[in-house]
This record gives C-alpha cells, structure tokens and sequence, in this order.
C-alpha cells in the first residue's frame, strides 16, 4: 500500500479526489477533430474532464482514443477545436509548456540511467537545485514503493518495477494532468490486476487527474471513475462504469462492453411498468419501459448472461423464459458459461456463479434446461 505521509511529502494533499459531478472542470474538449489525409482520427469530440477524476478512453484499435490523447498531450494538433485547460487555451501549445504529463506503453526509460537519473531527468530540465531535486526524487520513489532501488538500471528490474519507474518520473513533475497510453497491456495478468488496484490508489492519495486509454472493457472497468467510450473517431456514451455496463445507450454498446444476449423485438402491448415486446428468437419478453417507447417500436431487449437463470424446470414457459438444450460449457473458476441452443437454432449464454457445492450436479451437455429472467434485468435498446 502507498503511505499518506509518502503522499504529502510530494507537497500534494492526500484523498482530495472528487466525484466528477462535485468537481469543477480541468480540462474542456470543445469540437475536437484531426484529420489525417482523407481519414478522421477525431470527429468532432466534445468531452469536459473533471479535476480529480480517472477517466478512461475506451474503444476497439483505431477508434480514435490514442490520438485524442497525444492532442492532450500536445503531440498532435487539432485541425478544428480547441482544449481549454483551467479556462486557458492550450490547443497549440507544445508539450513542454502544459502541466500535462504522458506514460507511453513501451516506459520509454533510459537504459543508461540509473532509476533515479530517470525520474530526475523532467527536472533537471527545469534546472531546479539539486537539493531540490534528490528531495523529491527521494519522495516519489517511496510513493511508487521504490525506495532503494534509486541506484539500479532498468534492465536490472522486473517489468512491474520498470512500470513505477516510468511512472514516478512523470508524477515527480506535479502535472494537472496525468495521461496513460496503454500502460498494462505488456504485464501478464496477475501483475496487470495488481498494477490497476496500484493506480487508483495512487490516483485516490495524490489526487492528480488521470486519463488512461485502453481497448480492455475490464480494466476499464475496474479502474476508471468514468468511462468515454468511442467508435469511429466518436465518443458514443460517457459515465461512470456501473451505468455504462447497466444502462448501454446502444445495441453496440451493449455487444462492446462485456458479454450480453441480444433479442430484436417489436413492442405488442403495455403491462405496466413494463411492456410486452414479441420477439422472433425467443416468443414473448418483459421489460421495463422506457419513456418513448410504444407499441410498434422495433427495439432489442439485452439480457446480461449473469442475469439468466439456469434450471431443469419443465412445463409452460411464462414470459422471459426459453427453454433448450446445453450445446456447451466453460469452467471459467468463479462462474460456468452455459451456451443453450433453443429450437430454433440460436444460442443464448447464461452465467452461474460457481459459489458452493452443488446438491445436485448442474446441467450436462445436451440436457434439456429452462432459461429465465426478471424483467427488471432486461436492457430495452431503441437504436
């Protein structure tokens, strides 16, 4: 764990972070695009980033996110658009003149340095005193759990070490703005579990804004107070992680993040607060109505696996429940994967937490199963 008194050497105010909502805008993208050629990168982009908060850019490979991202670090410049930081325009100014620091996904560390030399590299630019210096060098290093590795090089440290160098020498330099490029995607998964509950500690203590990208919808998940996802140069739903997941805005969202069954369907009736939606692959459905939405509408209903419940129940089949046979079976440790292919040819998923002993063993391969689910767990999509 990061120590307080670690944090509040480096002259930061400790568990200062506030929920976006109570905080007050850091940085404003207003109507950012970038063009390269005839491709838009960024297409029209408007997003306020929230002092205190860690925002995650998320999205499939060339949607857009690592290039917003080197415009907030000033490696790139918009064609239209401006970035407003703290209410000052910095758009065209060069990376060295914003308090915005970026962590790249290769560390970028100097091999012929020591530990030390390379997160005193940022201020030895800024000519600062060595006192000055080797005193918050000294600071950071303990804040990354470092301490006494300052004389090392970096080939002389595992891959999660390398990780806190890369990260101490951007944070040393106090920036309003912290940006992350990917930076787990080359540590195996257990390091990479550790490394996100490291980050948002470190985040909650010093405080600092943080951006990360990533293409992973888990460590997304996990680490970011709010999630922007993008698709096609786009930001297509921003909130925070729970809503993003619970409450898509879209049948690509929905499919994007996590794992989700996907019914079409066409509104029949009115049972309220629900409605009665008929769909082709799985007969009648329930679900709460949203407002706009009346008989006619075609809509998808989406159902989270982990919101299915699996059983050997036989007999009339009420609304929200189909019954098949298990086509397969993943053990995946702390749930099994059922994949249930209906009468119909279409397959349904349906996640059961593996929490205890069963008294019965659970379903087999080409058994007979009933699916069913709450209404309430019904996701109605109108686009």
């Amino acid at each position: 764990m990061l120590s307080d008194n670690s944090a509040e050497a480096m002259g930061v105010e400790c568990n200062r972070a506030a929920p976006p909502q109570a905080g007050r805008v850091l940085l404003g993208i207003e109507n950012v695009t970038k063009r390269f050629g005839g491709l838009t990168a960024v297409d029209g982009v408007s997003l306020d980033i929230m002092q205190g908060e860690f925002l995650a850019l998320l999205g499939p490979s060339g949607c857009g996110k690592t290039t917003l991202l080197r415009m907030l670090a000033g490696f790139e410049k918009p064609d239209e658009g401006r970035l407003l930081l703290e209410g000052r325009d910095i758009t065209a100014g060069p990376p060295y003149r914003r308090p915005v620091n970026m962590m790249f996904q290769s560390y970028a560390l100097f091999p012929h340095l020591t530990v030390a030399g390379n997160v005193a590299f940022g201020l030895r630019q800024e000519e600062l005193s060595r006192r000055d210096i080797d005193a918050r060098v000294t600071d950071i290093l303990k804040v990354v759990r470092l301490e006494g590795l300052g004389h090392r090089r970096p080939n002389q440290l595992s891959g999660g070490q390398r990780q806190r160098v890369a990260l101490a020498r951007a944070l040393v330099k106090r920036p309003k703005l912290f940006l992350l490029d990917e930076p787990l995607a080359a540590l195996d998964k257990k390091l990479r579990e550790e490394t996100q509950s490291e980050l948002r500690e470190l985040q909650r203590r010093l405080g600092v804004t943080f951006v990360i990208v990533t293409h992973d919808q888990e460590e997304a998940m996990a680490m970011a107070s709010r999630i922007a996802v993008m698709n096609e140069g786009r930001i297509v739903q921003v909130a925070p992680p729970a809503e993003i997941y619970e409450q898509p805005n879209s049948r690509w969202i929905a499919q994007f993040i996590g794992d989700v069954n996907l019914f079409e369907a066409r509104v029949i009736g009115d049972a309220s607060p629900y409605l009665v939606a008929e769909s082709a692959v799985a007969g009648p459905l329930h679900a709460l109505r949203p407002g706009g939405v009346s008989p006619g509408t075609d809509i998808a209903i989406a159902v989270r696996p982990e919101k299915i419940h699996i059983s050997r129940a036989t007999g009339k089949l009420p609304a929200n429940a189909i019954s098949g046979v298990v086509a397969d079976v993943g053990y995946l440790g702390d749930f099994s994967l059922y994949k249930v292919r209906l009468d119909n040819g279409a397959t349904v998923k349906a996640a059961v937490a593996n929490v205890s002993r069963r008294a019965e063993p659970p379903p087999a391969l080409g058994e007979r199963v009933t699916l069913d689910w709450p209404a309430e767990s019904a996701i109605v999509l109108t686009r």
